[in-house]
């Protein structure tokens, strides 16, 4: 793993990131120096903006289909779905630069561009890719010292099992060897390079001491971390262990120490984005907003009371998705697969978010922001609070229309769902940057357009 801004990541798909877009990068520009009016000096350096400009796109839509999730590097078949994908987006995308271009036609310089930076960028991939594959390192080993692996140990290094959240399905499968005794025997197994493992996971059954500094040392001299289990579920699986978690874990949060510049800077964010959602699917807002009224009696927009901030409450704006009496009586209730409560056009909208995008208002007026924890309902709120324990500690930053949660775990419809999505929530407000905000917003993209989780 490797500590990008404070999120961790795994060194091979960093890696692979990189080379990607170094290679995009050379094979554009070789293509576009090596003839035509780009052979000049000044040609050059147009090239080498092109083949930059091209690299960090290819890698944002390489980063938004998913072609950089670990389930997808895991299988052929997802590969090949993603990468399909992607490649129809950058059609799209050269297509639409093409018209901001002056002139009314297509010239034989922009034609030769758009050929060599397709041709270019497909070589690269193909490479960059063929070399992951070659190169990609066996399975994993981890050694567990001081008693019996975690019972989760197992399900963990399973691998790719289609009942797991994404993100736990994402962690390279790996493999559990012999339990240790930390002592002399893990001194003589390092001593002796018997102990060829990838990670040491620390368990420290109840009432025995922490790993001593000393086997810390031995196993950092042989190449090897020693991480606790919660350690190693926040940084194999990018979430929290809720029961290991201090009462006054918040206050080395990074979420609950931000300052007035990066806040004033966030706010700018949140409203250039949420204003741009709303402009760029205008027409689609009108379309869907005739359908509704077309498909069943009701609202168009529908509002309904959520917490926010400070657990204060707010109302919040989505497209209405079920009939309007869905809750009689005024009870709570949690969605449900194949929910019958939901209209013909609800299940499109909720399949593919659009009944989300209304709350690009709740964000312009300052209720939420664009990425943050799901905002749930009073009653909820109140539910899982004596239920779950740091349930409300999620509540130290504005609630969002996308989420690291909502990202990286399906739809929750049960305590046992909202206690998974809190770990996930709870690693966000603890590692919080603008860089785990990217991820999340491509990871929106990929959500949508494969409609993961969705109910």
């Amino acid at each position: 793993m490797t500590n990008l801004f404070g999120h961790s990541v795994r060194s091979e798909i960093l890696a692979l990131c990189l080379w990607e877009a170094g290679a995009v990068f050379l094979a554009v520009f070789a293509l576009l120096a090596g003839a035509g009016p780009f052979g000049t000096s000044e040609g050059l350096a147009a090239a080498a903006l092109l083949a930059a400009t091209t690299a960090t796109v290819v890698m944002l839509v390489a980063g938004a289909v998913g072609l950089y999730e670990p389930g997808t590097l895991a299988g052929l078949r997802a590969t090949l779905v993603a990468g399909l994908t992607g490649t129809v987006i950058l059609l799209l995308l050269s297509v639409l630069a093409l018209q901001f271009t002056d002139g009314d036609s297509v010239s034989p310089v922009q034609r030769h561009a758009l050929v060599s930076v397709m041709l270019g960028t497909a070589a690269a991939i193909l490479v960059t890719r063929l070399g992951f594959t070659l190169l990609r390192p066996p399975l994993r080993r981890v050694a567990v010292l001081g008693g019996d692996p975690p019972a989760d140990a197992a399900a963990m290094g399973a691998g790719e099992t289609a009942d797991r959240p994404p993100a736990d399905r994402g962690f390279q499968p790996f493999e559990v060897t012999l339990a240790l005794p930390v002592g002399e025997a893990l001194g003589q197994a390092l001593q002796r390079g018997r102990l060829r493992a990838w990670r040491i996971w620390a368990v420290v059954a109840p009432g025995r001491a922490p790993v001593s500094a000393a086997v810390r040392q031995s196993c950092a001299a042989a190449g090897l971390q020693v991480f606790t289990p919660a350690e190693f579920t926040e940084h194999g699986l990018r979430r929290l262990d809720l029961e290991s978690l201090q009462p006054g874990w918040l206050a080395g949060a990074k979420a609950a120490h931000t300052g007035r510049m990066e806040a004033a800077f966030r706010r700018a964010l949140d409203i250039t984005t949420a204003g741009s959602l709303l402009l760029l699917t205008l027409p689609l807002l009108l379309l869907t907003m005739l359908a509704i009224k077309l498909d069943s009696r009701g609202p168009v927009f529908y509002r309904q009371e959520r917490v926010g901030l400070n657990n204060r409450p707010f109302m919040l704006f989505k497209f209405r998705s079920m009939i309007t009496d869905a809750e009689a009586g005024g009870v709570a209730r949690w969605a449900m697969r194949g929910d019958p409560r939901v209209t013909r056009i609800g299940r499109f909208l909720r399949l593919t978010r659009i009944d989300e995008i209304p709350q690009a208002l709740n964000v312009l007026r300052g209720d939420m922001s664009v990425v943050g924890p799901r905002p749930e309902r009073p009653t909820f709120v109140a539910q899982l609070g004596e239920i779950i324990p740091h349930y409300n500690d999620r509540a130290v930053v504005k609630p969002g229309i996308t989420g690291w949660a909502q990202v990286n775990y399906p739809y929750g419809a049960s305590v046992e769902d909202a206690r998974m999505k809190l770990s996930y929530d709870l690693y966000y407000v603890r590692r919080r940057s603008l860089l785990l905000d990217l991820l999340i917003l491509l990871g929106t993209v990929r959500v949508v357009l494969f409609q993961e989780g969705a109910r």
